[in-house]
């Protein structure tokens, strides 16, 4: 499994649909792509949520993240994450 942080920001349509029983719904499409939640925020600045998450891989992250804006019409911006001693390793071996 692999971490994604996927940021979202609101349309004005998606602010309307703001609830838990979304909220609900957008972890169920987050589990159907194999998705297991960490956490979900939300923020101030250039982007209005971030869902924090983990996938098998990309494909299924990518997925998640598209059918996540079917759902909610909130549109994400999904990226991998890796820990930061994850990445001193990788950073070793170069």
């Amino acid at each position: 499994m692999s971490t994604f942080f996927m940021f979202g920001r609101y349309s004005e349509e998606a602010i309307k649909g703001i609830s838990p029983d979304r909220t609900k719904k957008a972890n169920s499409v987050l589990q159907d792509y194999g998705g297991k939640l960490h956490s979900i925020y939300a923020l101030l600045g250039k982007y209005d949520l971030i869902i924090i998450a983990d996938f098998p891989g990309t494909e299924e992250a990518m997925k998640a993240s598209l059918a996540l804006h079917r759902l909610t019409g909130i549109s994400f911006s999904t990226a991998p994450a890796v820990s930061v001693e994850e990445f001193d390793r990788l950073a070793s071996d170069i």
